[in-house]
């Protein structure tokens, strides 16, 4: 049992991840050349409140029960949006630290290299 609901989730996760709007722009900017707009797809998470306020406004004048999934939705993709700003800007550091530690040690060795033919 539990490995079926095990297998189930994993299948899902993955479909999810693939096919999902939302999911498909956050694995494009979780690549080296996205990190940049971690900061400005920020900006996303502002039509998602506002639809969560207008289903919320439906909601409480008498709208069907099942909007609230929507609400659900789209709070969970503000959050989403809000979190992967900072953590964009923390994965680029970091990749460029990386990258400055390469590039100083290909130095080094270029010019170790230079020294010992001289």
């Amino acid at each position: 049992m539990i490995r079926q609901l095990w297998t189930l989730s994993v299948h899902t996760r993955a479909f999810l991840r693939r096919y999902m709007p939302t999911n498909i722009l956050l694995n494009a900017i979780r690549t080296r050349r996205g990190l940049k707009w971690g900061v400005p797809a920020m900006l996303l998470a502002v039509p998602y409140l506002l639809a969560a306020s207008t289903f919320t406004t439906l909601i409480a004048d008498g709208g069907p029960g099942w909007l609230n999934f929507l609400v659900l939705l789209c709070l969970w993709n503000t959050m989403k949006f809000i979190i992967m700003g900072p953590v964009s800007l923390i994965l680029l550091a970091r990749i460029r630290v990386r990258e400055a530690v390469a590039a100083r040690a290909e130095r080094r060795a270029m010019a170790k290299s230079v020294e010992q033919a001289v």
